[in-house]
């Protein structure tokens, strides 16, 4: 097992890396305050891991809160199911919330957790390659609104976080080619060789070799880690964390929640930005490509929806959370390895950017 530290004073914790973390009762006893626990996941992930970890925990009070799956169901209706279960069988301010699930279980539980009785005890257990390299790292919690993603919320850290990466056995290759993209962007924003390593190991990724699973996330969070220490509430450098989420977010959004996966989109915002960056001269045609391609060869969408006009893109990013002061600020790259989050760019760049036709530039990249 490694562990990893989220450095944030007395609300720092820890990030447990390993397998078979879902049984180690004395590991989860260590961050758990009281008797009373609820553990909350989904109607996908319960039947294969929420009675282990029951088990793990038979020396407690122990509520099971299942919820419908899928980005979906992120929403208000479904949180209040949470804070049912919770009344319903008494649950006092020492219980122990704990997310056993993807990035939206997360989201909600912490959510959930960062409200009842205004602040319980937080443990979250991501399930997907991409809650254990992002969302679960850094306390963003919250829910959708139809107008906007992630748009209500609090910043709420976990006592701890325990990556079994055992769970990874189960998920769909569709998920884990999403969970890619976020492993992808670290190299992009702030560690170039990681990009590298990327290139050379991303075939055993994708075939759910062990070892390299083991770096990548453990690459990811230390990466994620170091970023939310020194900005936890996203007023500056932690907003690079955010390449391609706002191109993304908008597909996610217009496309209606759960028609493309969080990472599938994030991977087709994220060639956006890497268009953009091309646009204002921070990055080569090269450098853009060769991060076209890493995503490509994670099996990730590589060009946004045909459906949605450079509109439908503006009106969305209009609500996006990085506007201030009615401008709209961008994560983009000045270069591989090194993310700014600017409104300091030429509205011509960012409509030239949405008017691209992406199709097209990836199908020259197979000619090349």
């Amino acid at each position: 097992m490694q562990t990893l530290q989220v450095d944030l004073g007395t609300r720092s914790y820890p990030i447990y890396i390993g397998s078979g973390l879902l049984d180690d009762s004395a590991l989860l006893a260590r961050h758990i305050a009281g008797r009373q626990v609820a553990i909350v996941s989904n109607e996908t992930v319960a039947p294969l891991y929420l009675e282990r970890l029951a088990q793990a925990l038979k020396d407690y009070q122990v509520t099971r809160i299942v919820l419908p799956d899928g980005e979906a169901h992120k929403n208000w209706e479904t949180l209040q199911s949470i804070f049912d279960g919770l009344l319903q069988a008494r649950h006092d301010r020492r219980t122990t919330v704990i997310a056993l699930g993807g990035g939206v279980i997360g989201d909600m539980a912490g959510f959930a957790a960062a409200c009842y009785q205004r602040g319980v005890n937080f443990i979250q257990v991501p399930t997907t390659l991409l809650s254990q390299v992002d969302s679960s790292v850094g306390g963003k919690t919250g829910i959708n609104h139809p107008l906007g993603k992630n748009m209500v919320g609090a910043f709420y850290q976990p006592q701890a976080v325990l990556i079994d990466i055992a769970s990874l056995s189960t998920l769909p290759a569709r998920e884990l080619s999403a969970g890619l993209a976020e492993v992808i962007k670290y190299g992009l924003i702030c560690d170039e060789p990681f990009l590298g390593w990327l290139e050379t190991h991303m075939d055993v990724l994708r075939e759910l070799d062990n070892a390299a699973l083991t770096t990548a996330i453990a690459r990811s969070c230390e990466a994620k880690a170091r970023v939310v220490g020194a900005d936890e509430r996203e007023s500056g450098i932690r907003a690079t964390l955010n390449l391609g989420h706002t191109f993304g977010h908008a597909i996610e959004t217009h496309m209606g929640y759960g028609v493309w996966l969080h990472g599938e989109a994030v991977s087709a915002g994220t060639v956006m930005a890497l268009e953009m960056s091309h646009r204002l001269g921070w990055i080569s045609a090269a450098e853009r490509d060769r991060g076209i391609r890493l995503l490509q060869r994670a099996g990730l969408p590589v060009v946004p929806p045909k459906e949605m006009t450079p509109e439908h893109f503006l009106e969305h990013m209009a609500v996006d959370k990085k506007v201030l002061d009615g401008q709209l600020r961008l994560v983009l790259l000045k270069r591989l390895g090194e993310a700014v989050v600017t409104a300091d760019y030429a509205q011509d760049a960012l409509q030239a950017t949405l008017s691209t036709d992406y199709r097209a530039l990836v199908e020259q990249l197979g000619d090349a």
